[in-house]
């Protein structure tokens, strides 16, 4: 039975809120998830942030998999492309988001600024060819960006995966909302189509207020994260704070959601009428760097007492921790972190550092996370599970736990 909520929360109560509005506060299946408890999952959370990085798994792949454990990856696929309940969207950066979700997110779509930053103005400059990509979806279906010539050239200095005019152009009609993503191939390469070719006509054809988008928006970030300062509310579907703090004001006044203090906490908090506190959470799970959890990193620190920061982008001399590291869950604290690597033509998943945070038990710790990197392992298809031993007393009692909790 969960205990009455009071006032004031300590931080312990804080996290395991936030932990059991995220669906930490139930135990995995016993049997492979399938596509329904997917679909609850990621509407519990509201989206999924996407990240195709693949040293382990694209990032959306993981979060489910913290709270479900093992599921066959093409559950997810089907639930988005072809059965049609999620579309992608900029929600919280590149999102999976539930189709009612859609015209939540219009009022941004029509104000949406073209990636790579500069991009609008060579559509500007060439209005026909940005008319022209749009017809050619029109008349012949759902199409990559390489079914596009080139149009006007290539564009000097892009950024990230945007690498030829066609692509940049079907980006921005796609942030505006004219196209929609039909499906994805194997190499993740995007097809595009008309959007109200894929989102549901009674989503298309929903037209709501600005100020209604947003305060849905946070009534769904305030229910997904259970509690959170204004900060943390606005962070969940990337609102700018300033236009989240009106719209919060009046969901308290509604009821929808009240205002709290949390021990430690400088701000106030905003818990969800809908909240709860556990007597206990009894999690152990690895989370993506993108998890809903972990996302916002200031509030992770307040929560956690975590500190953490992804090091892709950080030259190896001046990483601290590693490439690709996750965090690891046990119970309602973060206890560990672990640098992984899916090495696909051996078959194992490395492990090249793991650390222990100061005041856990490094023996309990590394006998429950053995359990979850062979899970992990299976999941992806992986045979072997190994770790360097390196970097300290805890690298070397995880590879220990490693091998007696084999099978």
């Amino acid at each position: 039975m969960a205990q009455a909520m009071t006032a004031d929360l300590s931080r312990s109560e804080a996290r395991r809120v936030v932990l059991a509005a995220q669906g930490f506060d139930r135990p995995r299946p016993k049997r492979p998830a399938g596509a329904r408890e997917i679909a609850r999952t990621i509407r519990q959370l509201g989206l999924l942030q996407i990240d195709f990085v693949n040293v382990l798994a694209p990032a959306h792949y993981q979060v489910p998999f913290s709270r479900l454990g093992p599921y066959r990856r093409g559950h997810l696929d089907d639930l988005i492309y072809r059965r049609r309940e999620f579309t992608e969207q900029w929600a919280r950066e590149a999102s999976i988001v539930p189709m009612e979700t859609w015209p939540l997110l219009r009022h941004r779509m029509e104000h949406h600024r073209a990636r790579p930053w500069g991009f609008d103005e060579i559509l500007e400059k060439h209005p026909g060819y940005a008319d022209w990509v749009l017809e050619q979806v029109r008349a012949r279906g759902p199409l990559l960006a390489e079914d596009l010539p080139e149009g006007v050239g290539k564009i000097r200095r892009l950024e990230g995966w945007h690498s030829s005019v066609p692509r940049a152009a079907l980006e921005a009609h796609f942030g505006r909302g004219l196209l929609a993503i039909a499906d994805r191939r194997p190499n993740f390469a995007r097809t595009y189509d008309l959007a109200e070719r894929v989102i549901p006509a009674e989503h298309h054809g929903r037209r709501v207020e600005r100020e209604e988008a947003q305060r849905e928006l946070l009534r769904m970030a305030a229910r997904a994260l259970g509690i959170g300062t204004a900060d943390d509310l606005a962070d969940y579907y990337r609102m700018p704070l300033k236009e989240a703090r009106p719209r919060l004001a009046e969901l308290a006044a509604a009821g929808d959601v009240r205002e709290v203090r949390v021990a430690g906490w400088r701000a106030p908090a905003y818990l969800h009428r809908a909240a709860r506190v556990p007597p206990v959470i009894d999690a152990a799970s690895l989370l993506s760097p993108f998890d809903p959890v972990i996302w916002h990193r200031p509030r992770a620190e307040r929560l956690f007492e975590f500190a953490y920061r992804i090091e892709i982008f950080v030259p190896e001399p001046q990483r601290r921790w590693g490439y690709y590291v996750l965090p690891f869950l046990l119970g309602e604290r973060l206890v560990a972190r672990v640098d992984l690597k899916a090495d696909r033509a051996a078959r194992r998943l490395a492990v090249p550092a793991a650390y222990l945070e100061t005041g856990a038990d490094g023996a309990e710790v590394a006998q429950a996370l053995a359990g979850e990197l062979w899970a992990w392992a299976g999941w992806l298809g992986l045979e072997t599970v190994t770790v360097e031993k390196k970097h300290g007393a805890f690298a070397r009692q995880l590879a220990a736990a490693l091998g007696k909790s084999r099978g």
